[in-house]
């Protein structure tokens, strides 16, 4: 499977805006911040035949996948815990500093997921809502990219290759969103361009209790 190393800006977050390794472009075209510690993200020719993994296989079957199958999923499990907060049943919170994502239930108990953040530099804080929902969405490099590199496909159809995963959480009108990731073994770590990434098999859990107009709160 070939590698690239992506510019730093909604990697997935802006609609799958990827660039070459950070020393050769030192600003991000959107951000307008340093590039360092270029991220590498998988992606696979679409021509290219695709060998299935089987795990995971509870995410809930596709008409428009051939397989439910999805990326093996990270080491940290979700589960429902205790909850302090006083927000309403449906809420997310997401912890950057723990890398974790609390879907609050009520009552004192919240549902309690692994999650990879923004790293240095691109971390945020503050209040969205989910303004849109979608399943396996389809990646469309952006003109600016595409002139930077021509050599990225002009559109990849969702499924198990795409960064995006299996399904995406828009928040508000910024770049960010909740989504899927075809790279499990970066969940709960700083990595991503601001955008929160979980597994396939946890993004679309929450995908089915969020609601569109559900409240997301970003604590640094």
């Amino acid at each position: 499977m070939r590698r690239f190393a992506p510019a730093l800006t909604g990697l997935v977050c802006a609609l799958g805006a990827w660039a070459s390794p950070a020393a050769a472009y030192e600003i991000d075209p959107l951000t307008r911040q340093p590039l360092d510690n270029a991220l590498v993200i998988r992606v696979r020719p679409q021509n290219e035949p695709v060998a299935l993994p089987t795990t995971n296989a509870s995410l809930p079957v596709d008409p428009m996948t051939p397989s439910s199958a999805v990326p093996q999923m990270s080491a940290i499990q979700r589960e429902e815990v205790a909850y302090a907060g006083s927000y309403a049943p449906g809420t997310i919170v997401v912890s950057t500093a723990e890398r974790r994502l609390y879907y609050v239930l009520g009552d004192g108990k919240a549902l309690r997921y692994g999650v990879g953040v923004g790293r240095p530099g691109f971390t945020w804080g503050g209040v969205q809502t989910i303004t849109m929902k979608r399943e396996w969405p389809d990646w469309r490099p952006p003109a600016e990219m595409l002139r930077r590199r021509p050599d990225l496909p002009r559109f990849m159809k969702g499924g198990i290759e795409n960064p995006l995963g299996a399904r995406a959480m828009y928040l508000g009108n910024s770049i960010y969103r909740i989504h899927g990731s075809n790279e499990p073994e970066t969940i709960g770590t700083a990595v991503s361009s601001g955008c929160i990434r979980m597994t396939n098999d946890d993004v679309a859990d929450l995908y089915t209790r969020a609601k569109v107009g559900a409240k997301v709160i970003v604590q640094r």
